[in-house]
């Protein structure tokens, strides 16, 4: 059908910038799962400015892998490792944040730095697993290389945002980031499917139904937000005070 369209010869003179949208349109619907993902990531830094930071820098170091893989996808594509390397990585960072610690008494394991820059790597390496999945599909749409360099740079740029979205939500949230790593754990197993068996692979729209299913649990129930009790000692003095100096004046 997609084909029939970019053929037709109403499209024919629009052909360039139609599959421009078409790309554009997939790099954002296949970010959200991506973007919860690193938005995790950076959240291990604590501090706002550095999680900011280590987005802006991880991110560039992922857009020039995701150009390394474009450029090199006819080849990749003839070996299964690499495909099994990006499932095992994200598998991998699921069992590191859902595996048990007795030391914490509460249900999150978010992930914790030492350094800024490890979160980098790990930000970009991450973007490059989930890549594997939207550059084949983009490959398979467009003919012209720079079309499908255009697109992978608007798709860092919406993940970019999106991410950022998603570290405020993931505050807010109290199975947000739970939902996103369940999420990061079904784009490997669908990518370790493909190795051992590509028929076992599900159909992409029960992929969207599942993913699309987590986020509405994860977006299901808002944190209960307490104020230090310093804070809130503060908001009735100044509640207080007012009525205090009326009294006085009286």
């Amino acid at each position: 059908m997609l084909d029939q369209i970019l053929d037709s010869s109403l499209a024919l003179s629009l052909k360039t910038p139609l599959v421009l949208v078409i790309l554009i349109i997939l790099e954002a619907v296949l970010s959200a799962d991506n973007a919860i993902a690193l938005a995790a990531i950076a959240q291990g830094l604590g501090e706002r400015k550095l999680q900011q930071k280590a987005l802006n820098f991880g991110l560039v170091l992922a857009y020039l892998f995701r150009v390394g893989l474009i450029l090199t996808a006819t080849w990749i594509m003839n070996y299964w490792q690499f495909e099994l390397a990006g499932a095992l990585y994200l598998l991998w960072l699921v069992f590191n944040y859902f595996r048990s610690d007795d030391q914490q008494d509460h249900k999150h394991h978010t992930l914790e730095f030492k350094s800024f820059w490890q979160a980098i790597p790990m930000i970009a390496i991450t973007d490059l697993a989930f890549s594997l999945d939207s550059v084949t599909t983009a490959i398979a749409i467009a003919d012209d290389l720079w079309l499908i360099l255009i697109g992978g740079a608007i798709g860092v740029i919406t993940l970019r945002f999106l991410a950022e979205l998603f570290i405020t939500w993931l505050t807010e949230f109290t199975h947000l980031e739970d939902a996103g790593f369940v999420t990061v754990g079904l784009v490997g197993l669908r990518l370790l499917l493909r190795v051992i068996n590509p028929d076992l692979v599900p159909p992409e729209w029960v992929m969207i139904v599942a993913i699309a299913g987590l986020f509405i649990w994860g977006f299901s129930k808002r944190n209960l937000v307490e104020l230090p009790s310093e804070t809130r000692e503060e908001e009735l003095i100044s509640v207080a005070e007012p009525y205090n100096r009326d009294r006085g004046n009286h």
